[in-house]
């Protein structure tokens, strides 16, 4: 059994501010840094720091060696990462005193994938394997259909949630990750219970964990629901607090956990996410999490 992530990858620039920028409003900034990110790499690396060998496909830019050597530090095996000859995706991110972020996304290389390379990819996977998915890559829509075709466990992170994900058949999906904001969108209920009841309704077959910020997380299918608290932490940076939350609790699936254990997991990989500036340098080893679990 393999884990492919098909994902993004991003230079993050953050900027560190007062307060989230106002319309018409110039602000100073009293810092900038520069972190390699994206849902799709954080979530990978969150994999990989979780002891859990993953394969990461997808595309850069120019300025990708970053995130090519990012993903060889940590262990994210780079084989169907491609190089383009024009600007990679890149964010800019403002985070307030509070640790609360605002960000701006430039698709870049993410949205240039094609249905060839996606067949090239897919054709190292079989029957059982999982693929991995958020939505800022194109092509989501092709991608589901052809993994499904092949008999993979697809996972999706439905975000950002937009109208590209109309396209997609979601019937196909095994287990959804999604915040309270992409549940709302989802559902049109504001209520967490309405939301995973609507979920429920709406696609019967599927897993879902909906991550509620402060109130925890909820693990749902059709015959359970298992929640988990937060573990209390100073909030510095909350950029890769979700895909933390999403590496660590796939991982724990892969490892055979049960569900309560490895939401307690995943949570705490979280929790010490935060409590660090940047994407991909946030994320806790599987160790530092176990010890601090125990």
């Amino acid at each position: 059994m393999k884990i492919l992530n098909y994902g993004s990858l991003n230079v993050d620039h953050v900027y560190s501010v007062d307060h989230i920028v106002k319309e018409g409003e110039t602000i100073l900034s009293d810092d900038l840094n520069i972190f390699c990110g994206g849902k799709g790499l954080n979530q990978s690396i969150a994999l990989a720091k979780a002891g859990v060998p993953v394969y990461h496909a997808g595309m850069i830019g120019e300025d990708g060696d970053l995130l090519l050597d990012a993903c060889r530090e940590y262990g994210v095996n780079t084989k169907y990462l491609k190089k383009l000859p024009v600007s990679g995706g890149h964010t800019v991110i403002q985070v307030d005193k509070k640790g609360q972020n605002s960000i701006i996304l430039f698709g870049g290389t993410n949205q240039m994938q094609t249905k060839e390379y996606m067949d090239y990819v897919l054709s190292d996977f079989n029957a059982g394997d999982y693929l991995l998915l958020q939505n800022e890559i194109n092509l989501l829509d092709y991608i589901i259909d052809k993994a499904y075709e092949k008999g993979m466990r697809i996972i999706l992170n439905p975000s950002p949630f937009d109208d590209k994900l109309k396209k997609c058949d979601f019937s196909k999906i095994y287990l959804f990750l999604l915040n309270e904001v992409e549940g709302e969108q989802f559902t049109g209920q504001s209520e967490p219970e309405k939301m995973l009841k609507a979920l429920r309704e709406k696609l019967p077959d599927a897993k879902f964990v909906l991550t509620l910020g402060r109130a925890g997380a909820t693990y749902a299918d059709a015959n359970r629901e298992i929640h988990q608290e937060i573990f209390p932490t100073k909030a510095v940076d909350t950029t890769a607090a979700g895909d933390t939350f999403t590496g660590f609790f796939i991982a724990g699936l892969l490892e055979e956990y049960d569900i309560s254990e490895a939401l307690r997991i995943a949570s705490k990989a979280a929790s010490i996410a935060v409590s660090r500036e940047g994407a991909v340098a946030s994320i806790p080893t599987i160790q530092e999490v176990m010890k601090a679990v125990k």
